[in-house]
C-alpha cells in the first residue's frame, strides 16, 4: 500500500522514493539502499522532534491513523456490538459495546471515522448524531448498572450539524452525555486518539482519566473555523492552531488532559501495531490505578477536576 505523506514530510518522501528506486523488479538491493535508508530514518525522527501545532493537526488528521474499529480488534476480547438508543435509531459514528481487556470486563465506545470512501460515508466521518450520544448514555448506563469500567476512544471534527441532528436534539444530547459522564459511578477512561473536536469530543471524555496520543489534537473548533471567525480567512488556520493550545503537551500542562501517550517516530499511522500496543499498556495502567477507588470517590473527584479547570490560569 503507498504511504501518504504530509505537506512538511516532503523531503522524507523524496529520500523513501530514491530508496524505492534502488531496489530493482526482482527485490534485488542496490549499494546505498542501508544509508538512503537511515538518512531517511534520521530526517522523520528531527521533523518530528519539532513540529508545530498546525503539523500536528494534519498529522492527528491522517488517513492511515488507527480507529476504534482497529482499537478494538487489537485490544478487547469477546467483543459484543451494541447499537442503537432505543429512541430514534443507531448511529453509526458512534459505535460501542460489551468486551473484556485482558480479561477485565469493559465497556468501550468511540467515534468511527472509516477508511476509505465507503466506509466513511457509512461513518459520517466520525462525526455523531443525537442518537449516538444517547447510545453513549445507553452504554454508562449498562456500565453502572453491571459495575464495570467504561473506555472511550474520541476522533471526531465535531457533532455532526445538520439540519435532522439539531431538530433531533443535538445540544441536549451531548449535554446529556457530559453529564452522564460526570454521574457515572464507575471508573471512566478517555483516550483522544486522533482529532478531538468541540462538544462531539467532550461528550464522552468526561472521565476520570483523559489520555491524549502525542500527536493528537484537542479543541473547541478546529483551527479553520477559527481563522474564519477570527480573521475571516481561513488560509490562517496555522495561526489560529498555534494559538488556541491544541496539542496535548499544552493541554497536558494547563491540566486539562492527564496524560500523554506516547507515539512511534513518524506517528501512529506509520506503525499503527506499536501505537495500539502502547494506549493498550495505558488503559490497563489507568484501570489499575482507579480500581480501588469508591463510587462516591470517583464522582467527587471527577467533577472536582473539571470544575477547576481555567481556575489556576493567569489572565
Amino acid at each position: 500500500m503507498a504511504r501518504t505523506y504530509l505537506d512538511f514530510e516532503r523531503s522524507v518522501a523524496e529520500l523513501d522514493k530514491q530508496a524505492a528506486e534502488l531496489i530493482s523488479a526482482d527485490g534485488e538491493a542496490a549499494n546505498g539502499l542501508d544509508a538512503i535508508r537511515k538518512k531517511s530514518e534520521e530526517e522523520l525522527k528531527s521533523l518530528y522532534a519539532k513540529i508545530g501545532p498546525w503539523e500536528k493537526t494534519q498529522v492527528a488528521r491522517h488517513p492511515g491513523r488507527p480507529h476504534y474499529s482497529e482499537y478494538v480488534d487489537a485490544l478487547v476480547s469477546d467483543y459484543t456490538p451494541l447499537s442503537g438508543d432505543r429512541k430514534f435509531g443507531d448511529d453509526h459514528a458512534l459505535l460501542g459495546g460489551l468486551g473484556k481487556i485482558r480479561g477485565q470486563s469493559v465497556v468501550v465506545m468511540g467515534h468511527e471515522k472509516g477508511k476509505d470512501t465507503d466506509t466513511r460515508l457509512k461513518h459520517n466521518f466520525g462525526m455523531a448524531n443525537p442518537e449516538g450520544y444517547r447510545k453513549a448514555v445507553r452504554l454508562m448506563d449498562l456500565a453502572e448498572r453491571f459495575d464495570i469500567p467504561v473506555i472511550s476512544f474520541v476522533d471526531t471534527a465535531g457533532a455532526f450539524p445538520g439540519r435532522g441532528a439539531e431538530e433531533r436534539g443535538q445540544a441536549e444530547a451531548i449535554a446529556r452525555s457530559i453529564d452522564r459522564g460526570l454521574s457515572l459511578r464507575v471508573p471512566y477512561i478517555s483516550v483522544i486518539t486522533g482529532e478531538g473536536g468541540s462538544g462531539g469530543a467532550v461528550a464522552i471524555a468526561t472521565a476520570d482519566k483523559v489520555m491524549m496520543l502525542e500527536h493528537s489534537i484537542y479543541s473547541v473548533i478546529s483551527p479553520e473555523g477559527c481563522a474564519s471567525i477570527l480573521w475571516r480567512d481561513g488560509a490562517r488556520a496555522k495561526d489560529a492552531a498555534k494559538a488556541m493550545k491544541i496539542t496535548a503537551q499544552d493541554l497536558e500542562k494547563l491540566s486539562i488532559i492527564d496524560q500523554i501517550i506516547k507515539e512511534p517516530v513518524g506517528g501512529a499511522h506509520r506503525e499503527p501495531d506499536v501505537a495500539i500496543k502502547t494506549v493498550g499498556a495505558s488503559i490497563m495502567t489507568a484501570l489499575e490505578e482507579l480500581a480501588s477507588i469508591g463510587a462516591d470517590a470517583l464522582v467527587r473527584r471527577r467533577r472536582d477536576k473539571f470544575l477547576s479547570i481555567g481556575r489556576s490560569l493567569k489572565t
